[in-house]
C-alpha cells in the first residue's frame, strides 16, 4: 500500500510540474532573444559613439541625461527592490510593451538594413514568445490593460527632415534608448524565470 501511494505521489508529482517545465523553456528562449538584442544593442551604440568626435560624445551625453525615452511613459518599476517585489505576470505585461514599443522606431536604427531586419525579426519573435508566457501565467488575480492599446508616438521629430546636428541627437537618442530598453526587459524576464525556481536566489 505504501509503495502505491509513493508511486501515485511521483506521478501526480510529474503531471503537476509539467507547465511549469514548458514555462521554464519558454522562458529560457525569451531571455535567450532578449540578451542577444541587448548586445546588438550595445554593440550599435557602441559604434556610434566610436564615430563621433570627444566634444560631441560630451555633448550628446549631457543632452541624453536631461532627455528621457518615449518607452518612460510605460510604467515600470523605479529600481531592482520594486522589480524583485514584481510579479511574474506584471513583469511579463512591462516586457511586451517595452518590446511592443520598439517594432516601429527599431526600423530607423543606424547599422545597416541587414542588421535592422535582423533585430526587426528577433523583436517579433521574443513579442510572440511573451504573449505566450502571459497567457501561461494568466491565472494569476490581476488585470492589465491590453498593450494593444498602448500607442506610443514616434521619437519626437525623428521622422522629419533634420538638420545635421538635430539628426546627430536624435541617432544617439534612440541608440541610448534602445539599449537602456532591452537591458530593461533582460532584466524583468531574468528575474520572471527566476520566480520559477523556488530554491534560486533572485537577488538582482
Amino acid at each position: 500500500m505504501d509503495t502505491v501511494l509513493l508511486l501515485l505521489s511521483v506521478v501526480c508529482l510529474g503531471v503537476s510540474s509539467q507547465p511549469i517545465t514548458d514555462s521554464q523553456r519558454l522562458f529560457s528562449i525569451a531571455v535567450s532573444r532578449v540578451q542577444h538584442l541587448h548586445l546588438l544593442a550595445q554593440r550599435l551604440f557602441s559604434d556610434f559613439e566610436s564615430s563621433l568626435q570627444t566634444e560631441e560624445q560630451r555633448q550628446l551625453n549631457k543632452i541624453f541625461l536631461l532627455d528621457f525615452c518615449n518607452s518612460d511613459y510605460i510604467v515600470s518599476p523605479i529600481d531592482k527592490h520594486e522589480t524583485q517585489r514584481s510579479s511574474v505576470l506584471k513583469l511579463l505585461s512591462i516586457s511586451h510593451r517595452l518590446i511592443e514599443s520598439w517594432e516601429f522606431p527599431s526600423r530607423s536604427l543606424s547599422g545597416g538594413s541587414s542588421l535592422r531586419n535582423q533585430i526587426s525579426s528577433r523583436l517579433s519573435e521574443l513579442k510572440t514568445g511573451i504573449l505566450l508566457l502571459i497567457r501561461a501565467n494568466q491565472d494569476e488575480a490581476e488585470n492589465f490593460p491590453d498593450s494593444g492599446a498602448l500607442q506610443l508616438a514616434p521619437y519626437g521629430n525623428f521622422y522629419q527632415s533634420l538638420g545635421a546636428d538635430e539628426s546627430l541627437r536624435r541617432n544617439y537618442e534612440l541608440l541610448a534608448c534602445f539599449k537602456k530598453d532591452m537591458h530593461k526587459v533582460e532584466t524583468y524576464l531574468t528575474v520572471a524565470k527566476c520566480r520559477l525556481s523556488p530554491e534560486a536566489n533572485c537577488t538582482l
